[in-house]
């Protein structure tokens, strides 16, 4: 018998599992959820199709492949429709997961190297002999290492939305299933704001944290804030006046690893025992931020961290050393920790390894997240902002995202500040009045807004009520 038509027993489990991460995603009502059932599915991990979406998981079908092959199965003919009631041959949590968590990367990239991996001998080699080569020198071996990219079908680039548009499916199907004209849920952003953008500084040397000065100016020009992530040690020291100035001109510090040597997540001893030291200057400095160096990052092990949020994982990291993405443009939780992913695509590679036109990716990216009302993140290094003509770069990415906060009501915010909102929503529930009208309650409910998912011609769509956006609007004059 073939591996793709074994059956094995599915694991019994609360049936309230399989709508958790809906429910987390959009804080709607789960009475709304009662005539959509779940399948938790059986046997081993691996590719299916749903729609137009490639999803990783298990199924109750047998139609599905260990990895990416040209066409992929497709289950959509297996969802099961009994007025009023649809079951889903799948758990959406477990997918939800399997995608933000990564789960799907050794399968979705069996034939092209991970050179992240710890034990990989060339890894080894480069992180030794590092320190030797010339700068020019290391980004001909990077782009050497990362020569494949393109080769890679998923996730998908430059942005990948499977977790978005699987929770669009799942609105439609629940939509479907109880009949109603549109349902009520706490909408993703404070004070009616459509979208939001957070901007980052990876800090990587002792020029780049001279220059840490200068990028606050340029930002001072559009009144938008960043966070600035700070190696602790070897790199350069790190004096108090430098965070009192971050702070000072409204920045907030976060960590940045611990020495940036490449090895953090090489073993989960050495990880451990660095955690500790990492904690200890989170606590010093203040810092409830997190960003790993080069992007590693393991999540079996983020127990260890003290952090309230981490900006570690990529959207799609078809450019990094290590491969994967979350799939999505929302922040998410991991364990007690805030997950806010980066989104566009880093300087660095746009300058040196693809070597494209910046302003053009990020303004393409920026359009497709503001579209779904994401999170646009961005990780800009002063260190590869020196010259003139890089300033200039960042400041019209700078004018850009200014033009859209006023034109497109996007908020511009702080790390911190989306990690509480997203704390502050998460906590949130909808209560119905005696009128039939729905309300937010919770801590932080006063900035919340009740949006509502309709279809429209078969399409969805979300409708903010106009009373709660011009009062959020009245509030902020």
């Amino acid at each position: 018998m073939k591996d793709s038509q074994i059956q094995v027993e599915a694991p019994k489990r609360d049936a309230a599992n399989f709508h958790h991460r809906f429910i987390e995603y959009t804080k709607c009502p789960p009475s709304f959820l009662e005539n959509v059932t779940c399948s938790s599915g059986f046997g081993a991990e691996r590719f299916f199709r749903f729609g137009d979406l490639q999803l990783y998981g298990r199924t109750s079908e047998v139609l599905t492949s260990p990895d990416l092959p040209e066409k992929l199965p497709r289950i959509d003919a297996t969802t099961s429709h009994e007025d009023p009631a649809t079951a889903l041959p799948f758990d959406p949590s477990e997918i939800i997961d399997n995608l933000r968590l990564e789960k799907y990367v050794s399968a979705a990239n069996a034939e092209i190297p991970y050179i992240a991996n710890s034990r990989a001998i060339s890894r080894r080699v480069y992180y030794a002999l590092r320190p030797l080569f010339p700068v020019h020198f290391r980004r001909i071996l990077q782009r050497f290492a990362l020569r494949d990219w393109q080769k890679i079908s998923f996730p998908a680039w430059p942005l990948d939305t499977t977790v978005d548009d699987l929770i669009r499916y799942l609105w439609t199907y629940v939509l479907k299933a109880t009949g109603a004209e549109q349902i009520p849920f706490i909408w993703y952003w404070p004070e009616g704001f459509q979208s939001c953008a957070i901007m980052t500084h990876d800090v990587e040397t002792a020029e780049g944290l001279e220059f840490c000065p200068t990028i606050l100016k340029l930002e001072q020009e559009t009144g938008i804030r960043s966070s600035f992530e700070l190696v602790p040690e070897v790199r350069y020291a790190v004096p108090p006046h430098v965070l009192e100035t971050i702070r000072r001109e409204g920045g907030e510090v976060c960590v940045h690893g611990l020495n940036h040597d490449g090895k953090l997540f090489s073993s989960e001893e050495l990880f451990r025992n660095r955690a500790k030291a990492i904690n200890q200057y989170a606590e010093k400095w203040g810092a409830r931020g997190f960003r790993s160096p080069i992007m590693y990052r393991n999540f079996a092990w983020y127990d260890a961290f003290d952090f309230s949020y981490d900006m570690s994982v990529p959207n799609v990291a078809h450019l990094d050393p290590q491969r994967g993405g979350c799939c999505t443009v929302f922040p998410f939780f991991v364990g007690d920790m805030v997950e806010l992913p980066l989104t566009t695509i880093q300087d660095y590679p746009l300058y040196n390894i693809i070597r494209s036109d910046p302003m053009d990716m990020w303004t393409k990216q920026i359009e497709s997240i503001v579209a779904r009302h994401g999170l646009v993140s961005f990780i800009i290094h002063p260190d590869y902002t020196i010259e003139r003509s890089r300033q200039d770069l960042y400041r019209e990415l700078l004018q850009t995202l200014g033009t859209y906060a006023k034109q497109q009501n996007m908020w511009l915010a702080l790390p911190g500040e989306v990690d509480t909102w997203w704390r502050d929503r998460n906590n949130m529930t909808l209560m119905r009045g005696e009128d039939g009208s729905w309300s937010v309650r919770g801590k932080g409910s006063e900035r919340a807004s009740v949006a509502y998912a309709k279809l429209e011609n078969g399409k969805l769509t979300y409708a903010l009520p106009i009373a709660n956006r011009e009062a959020a609007l009245a509030g902020r004059r």
